[in-house]
Protein backbone atom coordinates (compact mmCIF):
# COMPACT_ATOMS: atom_id res chain seq x y z
CA UNK A 1 0.00 0.00 0.00
CA UNK A 2 1.43 3.42 -0.44
CA UNK A 3 2.76 5.31 2.23
CA UNK A 4 -0.16 8.85 1.06
CA UNK A 5 -2.89 6.37 1.77
CA UNK A 6 -1.35 4.79 5.19
CA UNK A 7 -1.97 8.36 6.97
CA UNK A 8 -5.33 8.82 5.78
CA UNK A 9 -6.54 5.48 6.70
CA UNK A 10 -5.47 5.24 10.58
CA UNK A 11 -7.58 5.20 13.14
CA UNK A 12 -6.54 6.39 16.42
CA UNK A 13 -7.77 5.98 19.80
CA UNK A 14 -7.52 7.14 23.05
CA UNK A 15 -7.05 5.29 26.67
CA UNK A 16 -9.52 5.98 29.29
CA UNK A 17 -8.54 5.47 33.10
CA UNK A 18 -11.04 5.72 35.41
CA UNK A 19 -10.05 6.48 39.06
CA UNK A 20 -11.91 5.60 42.04
CA UNK A 21 -11.45 8.76 44.14
CA UNK A 22 -13.83 10.60 46.73
CA UNK A 23 -11.50 13.52 46.76
CA UNK A 24 -11.26 14.00 42.44
CA UNK A 25 -15.27 12.65 42.18
CA UNK A 26 -16.17 15.58 44.32
CA UNK A 27 -13.86 18.01 42.78
CA UNK A 28 -15.19 17.25 39.53
CA UNK A 29 -18.86 17.40 40.28
CA UNK A 30 -18.28 20.76 41.70
CA UNK A 31 -16.94 22.12 39.17
CA UNK A 32 -19.78 20.72 36.94
CA UNK A 33 -22.04 22.40 39.32
CA UNK A 34 -20.18 26.05 39.04
CA UNK A 35 -20.47 25.21 35.32
CA UNK A 36 -23.96 24.47 34.93
CA UNK A 37 -24.75 27.27 37.43
CA UNK A 38 -23.28 30.12 35.51
CA UNK A 39 -25.02 28.99 32.45
CA UNK A 40 -28.28 28.99 33.97
CA UNK A 41 -27.77 32.40 35.64
CA UNK A 42 -26.97 33.92 32.29
CA UNK A 43 -29.45 32.13 29.73
CA UNK A 44 -32.39 32.46 31.91
CA UNK A 45 -31.83 35.42 34.54
CA UNK A 46 -29.39 37.51 33.40
CA UNK A 47 -30.03 36.98 29.93
CA UNK A 48 -26.38 37.79 29.05
CA UNK A 49 -26.73 36.51 25.45
CA UNK A 50 -29.25 39.14 24.37
CA UNK A 51 -28.27 43.21 23.96
CA UNK A 52 -30.67 45.17 25.45
CA UNK A 53 -31.68 48.63 23.75
CA UNK A 54 -34.23 50.64 25.04
CA UNK A 55 -36.90 51.10 22.00
CA UNK A 56 -37.51 54.61 20.47
CA UNK A 57 -41.07 55.36 19.21
CA UNK A 58 -43.39 57.73 18.09
CA UNK A 59 -47.04 57.68 17.63
CA UNK A 60 -48.92 60.55 15.25
CA UNK A 61 -52.72 60.51 15.22
CA UNK A 62 -54.71 62.88 12.70
CA UNK A 63 -58.48 62.91 12.81
CA UNK A 64 -60.54 63.84 9.88
CA UNK A 65 -64.39 64.63 8.95
CA UNK A 66 -67.04 66.89 8.81
CA UNK A 67 -70.35 66.83 10.56
CA UNK A 68 -73.60 68.88 10.31
CA UNK A 69 -75.64 69.62 13.59
CA UNK A 70 -79.08 69.14 12.93
CA UNK A 71 -80.19 72.02 15.72
CA UNK A 72 -80.63 74.86 13.13
CA UNK A 73 -80.04 78.45 13.99
CA UNK A 74 -81.91 81.60 12.14
CA UNK A 75 -79.55 84.49 10.71
CA UNK A 76 -81.21 88.31 9.91
CA UNK A 77 -84.51 86.24 10.86
CA UNK A 78 -84.89 84.22 7.71
CA UNK A 79 -82.10 82.21 6.55
CA UNK A 80 -81.78 78.97 8.10
CA UNK A 81 -78.26 77.66 8.56
CA UNK A 82 -76.96 74.47 9.44
CA UNK A 83 -74.31 74.37 11.75
CA UNK A 84 -70.97 72.45 10.60
CA UNK A 85 -68.13 71.16 11.94
CA UNK A 86 -64.77 70.55 11.18
CA UNK A 87 -61.66 68.98 12.87
CA UNK A 88 -60.73 72.33 14.24
CA UNK A 89 -64.10 72.47 16.29
CA UNK A 90 -64.40 69.08 17.58
CA UNK A 91 -60.43 67.80 18.07
CA UNK A 92 -58.17 69.03 21.08
CA UNK A 93 -54.51 68.33 21.49
CA UNK A 94 -54.17 66.00 24.16
CA UNK A 95 -50.43 64.26 25.23
CA UNK A 96 -49.74 61.27 25.09
CA UNK A 97 -50.73 58.42 22.38
CA UNK A 98 -54.95 59.65 22.75
CA UNK A 99 -57.02 61.58 20.60
CA UNK A 100 -60.40 63.40 21.63
CA UNK A 101 -63.41 63.75 19.71
CA UNK A 102 -66.53 66.06 20.82
CA UNK A 103 -69.85 64.07 19.97
CA UNK A 104 -72.27 66.29 21.47
CA UNK A 105 -73.00 69.76 23.91
CA UNK A 106 -74.99 71.58 25.65
CA UNK A 107 -75.87 74.86 23.42
CA UNK A 108 -76.46 78.29 25.95
CA UNK A 109 -77.44 80.85 22.39
CA UNK A 110 -77.61 84.51 23.01
CA UNK A 111 -74.59 84.32 25.42
CA UNK A 112 -72.18 87.88 25.96
CA UNK A 113 -69.94 89.13 28.81
CA UNK A 114 -71.78 90.79 31.65
CA UNK A 115 -73.73 90.33 35.04
CA UNK A 116 -76.14 87.85 35.68
CA UNK A 117 -78.02 85.53 37.99
CA UNK A 118 -75.87 82.30 38.65
CA UNK A 119 -77.74 79.17 37.62
CA UNK A 120 -79.44 77.97 40.99
CA UNK A 121 -77.63 75.34 43.02
CA UNK A 122 -77.28 74.35 46.25
CA UNK A 123 -74.00 76.93 46.00
CA UNK A 124 -75.89 79.90 44.34
CA UNK A 125 -79.05 80.33 46.05
CA UNK A 126 -79.83 82.91 48.61
CA UNK A 127 -82.28 85.31 50.58
CA UNK A 128 -80.30 88.24 50.63
CA UNK A 129 -76.94 90.36 50.00
CA UNK A 130 -75.60 88.97 52.90
CA UNK A 131 -75.08 85.13 51.36
CA UNK A 132 -73.22 86.59 48.43
CA UNK A 133 -69.46 87.27 48.56
CA UNK A 134 -68.12 89.61 46.10
CA UNK A 135 -64.90 88.69 44.10
CA UNK A 136 -65.74 84.89 44.96
CA UNK A 137 -65.18 82.30 42.79
CA UNK A 138 -66.22 78.90 43.13
CA UNK A 139 -64.55 75.75 40.93
CA UNK A 140 -68.05 74.62 40.04
CA UNK A 141 -69.74 78.38 39.56
CA UNK A 142 -70.15 80.10 36.22
CA UNK A 143 -67.77 83.25 36.66
CA UNK A 144 -67.03 85.66 39.92
CA UNK A 145 -70.10 86.94 42.09
CA UNK A 146 -70.86 90.57 42.54
CA UNK A 147 -72.20 90.31 45.89
CA UNK A 148 -75.86 90.91 44.94
CA UNK A 149 -78.55 88.37 45.47
CA UNK A 150 -80.91 88.46 42.49
CA UNK A 151 -84.12 87.07 40.91
CA UNK A 152 -83.15 83.89 38.51
CA UNK A 153 -86.91 82.96 37.84
CA UNK A 154 -89.87 83.93 39.62
CA UNK A 155 -89.17 83.68 43.59
CA UNK A 156 -86.08 81.95 42.76
CA UNK A 157 -83.27 84.09 43.86
CA UNK A 158 -79.48 83.20 43.13
CA UNK A 159 -76.11 85.30 43.40
CA UNK A 160 -74.97 87.32 41.03
CA UNK A 161 -72.07 86.55 39.01
CA UNK A 162 -69.38 88.02 36.12
CA UNK A 163 -69.19 85.82 33.52
CA UNK A 164 -71.14 84.60 29.85
CA UNK A 165 -74.97 85.41 30.31
CA UNK A 166 -77.04 83.91 30.74
CA UNK A 167 -75.67 81.24 32.30
CA UNK A 168 -75.49 77.89 31.25
CA UNK A 169 -78.50 75.43 32.54
CA UNK A 170 -77.53 71.62 33.63
CA UNK A 171 -80.05 70.16 31.74
CA UNK A 172 -79.81 66.70 30.17
CA UNK A 173 -77.61 65.86 27.28
CA UNK A 174 -79.52 65.85 23.71
CA UNK A 175 -80.75 62.81 22.10
CA UNK A 176 -79.35 61.57 20.20
CA UNK A 177 -75.98 63.09 20.03
CA UNK A 178 -75.53 66.48 17.94
CA UNK A 179 -72.55 65.27 16.27
CA UNK A 180 -73.68 61.72 15.82
CA UNK A 181 -72.62 61.44 12.39
CA UNK A 182 -68.67 61.34 13.87
CA UNK A 183 -69.52 57.89 14.01
CA UNK A 184 -67.85 58.38 9.92
CA UNK A 185 -65.30 60.32 10.86
CA UNK A 186 -61.27 58.77 10.25
CA UNK A 187 -58.86 58.61 12.23
CA UNK A 188 -55.41 58.19 10.87
CA UNK A 189 -52.65 56.79 13.22
CA UNK A 190 -48.73 56.45 12.28
CA UNK A 191 -46.54 54.63 14.29
CA UNK A 192 -42.60 54.66 13.97
CA UNK A 193 -40.14 52.31 16.42
CA UNK A 194 -36.51 52.53 15.67
CA UNK A 195 -33.43 50.54 17.35
CA UNK A 196 -30.30 52.64 16.59
CA UNK A 197 -27.76 50.22 17.81
CA UNK A 198 -29.37 47.41 15.70
CA UNK A 199 -29.63 49.67 12.80
CA UNK A 200 -32.98 48.65 12.66
CA UNK A 201 -36.52 51.15 11.70
CA UNK A 202 -40.02 50.15 11.21
CA UNK A 203 -43.00 52.02 10.84
CA UNK A 204 -47.09 51.12 9.88
CA UNK A 205 -46.82 52.67 7.11
CA UNK A 206 -46.34 50.81 3.18
CA UNK A 207 -44.54 52.28 0.52
CA UNK A 208 -47.49 51.86 -1.68
CA UNK A 209 -49.71 53.56 0.87
CA UNK A 210 -52.78 54.23 -0.40
CA UNK A 211 -54.40 57.53 1.34
CA UNK A 212 -58.21 57.05 0.00
CA UNK A 213 -58.19 53.33 2.04
CA UNK A 214 -59.92 52.34 5.20
CA UNK A 215 -59.03 49.72 8.13
CA UNK A 216 -60.62 46.47 7.41
CA UNK A 217 -59.90 42.81 9.08
CA UNK A 218 -60.23 40.58 5.72
CA UNK A 219 -60.01 43.39 2.73
CA UNK A 220 -57.52 45.85 3.97
CA UNK A 221 -55.48 44.87 7.21
CA UNK A 222 -52.69 47.17 6.91
CA UNK A 223 -54.62 50.24 6.43
CA UNK A 224 -53.45 52.66 9.16
CA UNK A 225 -56.95 54.69 8.54
CA UNK A 226 -59.21 53.30 10.75
CA UNK A 227 -63.23 54.44 11.02
CA UNK A 228 -64.45 55.53 14.74
CA UNK A 229 -67.95 53.76 14.09
CA UNK A 230 -65.64 50.19 13.71
CA UNK A 231 -63.40 51.27 16.80
CA UNK A 232 -66.27 50.77 18.93
CA UNK A 233 -68.00 48.27 17.17
CA UNK A 234 -64.74 46.26 18.07
CA UNK A 235 -64.88 47.08 21.24
CA UNK A 236 -68.58 45.67 21.55
CA UNK A 237 -70.07 49.70 22.40
CA UNK A 238 -72.34 51.26 20.41
CA UNK A 239 -71.10 54.62 19.33
CA UNK A 240 -74.60 56.10 19.15
CA UNK A 241 -74.80 55.61 23.07
CA UNK A 242 -71.26 56.33 23.65
CA UNK A 243 -71.87 59.59 21.37
CA UNK A 244 -73.99 60.66 23.59
CA UNK A 245 -72.14 61.20 27.40
CA UNK A 246 -68.49 62.13 24.79
CA UNK A 247 -65.93 60.02 25.66
CA UNK A 248 -62.15 60.10 25.09
CA UNK A 249 -60.70 57.56 22.83
CA UNK A 250 -57.43 55.80 23.53
CA UNK A 251 -54.79 53.91 21.00
CA UNK A 252 -52.01 51.70 21.48
CA UNK A 253 -49.04 51.66 19.30
CA UNK A 254 -49.84 49.36 16.00
CA UNK A 255 -46.59 48.34 14.20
Amino acid sequence: MPACYKGVLQYKTYRIIRIQSVNYGTIKWILHAIVFSYISFALVTDKLYQKKESVISSVHTKVKGLAEVKDEIIQHGEKKVPTVFDTADYTFSLQGNSFFVMTNFLRTKGQQRGVCAEYPTHRTLCQSDKNCRQGWMDPQSKGIQTGKCVVYKENQKTCEVNAWCPTEATAEVPRPALLNSAENFTVFIKNNIDFPSHNFSMRNILPDFNKTCIFHKTKDPLCPIFRLGDIFRETGDNFSEVAVQTRQVLHGKRC
